[in-house]
């Protein structure tokens, strides 16, 4: 029986480098998102592909009731989860600094990024739980999507900035929660990734990476973070629950 990963905002940017890999390694995937199944059907047909059983599950993880919607879906197509990938996010509707940014935008950004994936964990891990409680043998593993504004400043989005350090104290502790059960919850924190999210800084970044902002002298591609969620899924790092991995080309790395 194929595995099942969910991977929230999988239908583009680096959620869809996600999806690919996983379904790629065999994996049944069920993606979520906003956009209507018709606006995404180029994408699924993409990663059935691969030969994935592939459902779309439309709803807004900051609501509740979405967010049950979601996970019965899965359980209605596949009655199994193996995987959840906590990638959907937004970055502020317009970047201000946080002298002038508004509630409106810090409780949008944090519902969407933090709330959102705090709560969908738990409701992911309870059941988790209960399919380890019935087969011994159930392998499971929780991946959040975070972000290197988890450790570093721009405070023109002090919202997103906040919410990505929350995810990280969520991988901590729900790594430590889930860990008599035998279930890791990693996080993954990419840099400057090339999705339509990060377009609009284009020119900006360009310029800097050009310059040495990063070790590595190119931008992150959604594939490379699909290979190291990949390589996660896969139990390839059976030993280092609550870890977190960098994909950000060298970028935080301390250098004089």
């Amino acid at each position: 029986m194929k595995k099942v990963a969910l991977v929230t905002g999988g239908s583009r940017g680096i959620g869809l480098g996600i999806a690919k890999h996983l379904a790629q390694q065999g994996f049944d995937i069920a993606i979520n998102g906003l956009r209507s199944e018709e606006a995404v059907a180029e994408v699924l047909k993409c990663i059935k592909a691969s030969g994935a059983d592939v459902i779309y599950c439309r709803g807004n993880i900051a609501l509740r009731e979405d967010r049950k919607v979601i996970l019965q879906q899965v359980k209605s197509q596949f009655n199994r989860l193996n995987i959840l990938v906590n990638n959907a996010g937004m970055a502020p509707r317009e970047r201000r600094d946080i002298l002038s940014a508004t509630e409106e935008s810090f409780d949008e950004v944090i519902s969407t990024n933090l709330k959102g994936p705090y709560f969908l964990t738990q409701d992911a891990a309870n059941w988790m739980i209960e399919q380890k409680k019935a087969d011994e043998d159930f392998t499971a593993c929780i991946i959040n999507i975070s972000s290197m504004s988890a450790t570093v400043a721009s405070v023109n989005r002090g919202e997103y900035c906040i919410s990505k350090a929350g995810i990280s104290m969520t991988t901590s502790l729900f790594a430590v929660r889930l860990g008599e059960f035998n279930i890791s919850v990693y996080e993954v924190r990419p840099g400057i990734i090339s999705t339509d999210m990060t377009e609009s800084v284009k020119e900006k970044y360009d310029k800097l990476i050009g310059e040495g902002l990063c070790v590595q002298k190119r931008w992150g591609q959604p594939d490379d973070v699909g290979k190291v969620v990949g390589a996660l899924a896969m139990g390839s790092f059976p030993y280092s629950t609550g870890q977190v991995i960098m994909v950000d080309g060298g970028l935080t790395i301390p250098r004089l």
